[in-house]
């Protein structure tokens, strides 16, 4: 964890800028070029190293980028990838050999859970899944060879929410390293590495950007780990592009006001459902009644734009609601300005079995809302309405 200069508000805006007194561009300019051209061998081999090389080992626009993303995180380094899955795969393979073994929550993105189930046994890379909070499960399943903790919090879709100080002292204890997926979170809500967490993965696709423009992954942490991904993604290839990289800076500006407005306008949707006569259960961080709510409340300074919920009716009333809401889009993806929604099973989780999703908690009648910055009156007020479509067998809303 590296000190903080500035609050994370200011970080988000100026973090990647040059303070000093200058004449220059206000905006980051965007060097959308392959290549760099120097004056002799000699300077060619003194680039190689730099982001004035060759866009696949660095690029000036992705290095402002990860500077902004080094302040709000408090991290000692960053590297941008061309997708969130691809920042998890090649941090994976960059650190990890055949025979390893990873000990991985449960509760995951389902992308994830295949690339752990299906790819890294290709590899010789084996992965155990344990329950999310269930730590003497963690513990059991650590072997001589584990070498990765792989953790998420929030969990996508169920919201399950990690106790971020108890898996550290026990990666400490047996000498791994701890990898979280904090997308759901944001640096605003959560900064896993003031707990000790090594290496911090999001989506940048997701709150980073902001505006569902942009596919991006990012990963933070220890220098020397950092380090170890850098040279593997310069090899796999796995870099984004510079205009993708403005995109990102100019979506990080906005990203403490747009979680704001996030965390308030998810907390009153969360609210609403947990009281409707047709929602069976509602999964949200900082709403009553969440089996970790006080967990959520020490580690997170909001309960981020995410909730599910599990409508009293059967899967075909789940996919009715979702198509007969006008301000949620019915799109997969999540964290941008616009409100969506999705029935899991059939989108973020759709790759993983039917056993390994009961055991995960997700249902065919869960719906999966990402709450934008729109009018939360409007939003409930939609909600309302598509709710009417759900059979009149609902009982008692659970929480």
């Amino acid at each position: 964890m590296r000190p903080h200069q500035h609050r994370q508000e200011t970080e988000a805006v100026r973090g990647g800028a040059d303070l000093s007194k200058k004449n220059g561009p206000l905006s980051t300019p965007i060097y959308q070029t392959a290549t760099f051209e120097v004056t002799d061998n000699d300077q060619q081999l003194r680039a190689t190293s730099t982001d004035m090389f060759y866009t696949r080992y660095g690029n000036p626009t992705q290095t402002v980028a990860e500077a902004v993303i080094v302040e709000l995180e408090g991290t000692d380094a960053a590297r941008l990838f061309a997708s969130g899955m691809n920042a998890i795969t090649t941090s994976v393979l960059a650190l990890l050999k055949g025979g390893d073994h990873i000990v991985a929550q449960r509760d995951i993105y389902g992308g994830s859970i295949k690339f752990f189930s299906h790819w890294l046994p290709k590899f010789g890379i084996e992965t155990t899944f344990v329950d999310t909070t269930e730590y003497d499960q963690h513990a059991r399943a650590i072997r001589p060879n584990t070498r990765l903790l792989y953790l998420e919090s929030p969990t996508n879709p169920t919201l399950r929410v990690v106790d971020l100080r108890q898996v550290t002292a026990l990666a400490k204890q047996h000498n791994l390293i701890t990898f979280i997926d904090s997308t759901f979170a944001t640096p605003i809500n959560q900064r896993p590495a003031d707990f000790g967490i090594d290496l911090v993965m999001h989506s940048g696709t997701k709150y980073f950007s902001g505006h569902a423009d942009l596919i991006c992954g990012i990963v933070a942490g220890r220098r020397d780990l950092i380090q170890k991904i850098h040279d593997t993604r310069t090899t796999m290839g796995g870099v984004i592009d510079p205009h993708a990289a403005w995109l990102l800076i100019r979506g990080m500006k906005t990203l403490a006001v747009r979680v704001q407005r996030h965390n308030e306008n998810a907390l009153r949707v969360a609210q609403f459902l947990a009281h409707h006569p047709k929602v069976q259960r509602v999964h949200y961080p900082f709403l009553e009644g969440h089996p970790q709510r006080a967990l959520a409340m020490e580690q997170m300074r909001g309960g981020g734009g995410v909730l599910s919920f599990e409508v009293d009716g059967s899967a075909e009333d789940a996919r009715r609601l979702t198509e007969a809401l006008h301000l949620f889009t019915l799109a997969p993806s999540l964290g941008g300005v616009d409100s969506l929604v999705c029935v899991p099973v059939l989108t973020s989780h759709a790759m993983v079995s039917a056993e390994h999703r009961k055991t995960m908690g997700v249902t065919d009648q869960m719906i999966r809302l990402s709450v934008g910055i729109e009018s939360a009156d409007d939003l409930i007020a939609d909600l309302e309405q598509a709710l009417t479509v759900v059979s009149p067998t609902a009982q008692t809303a659970q929480v």
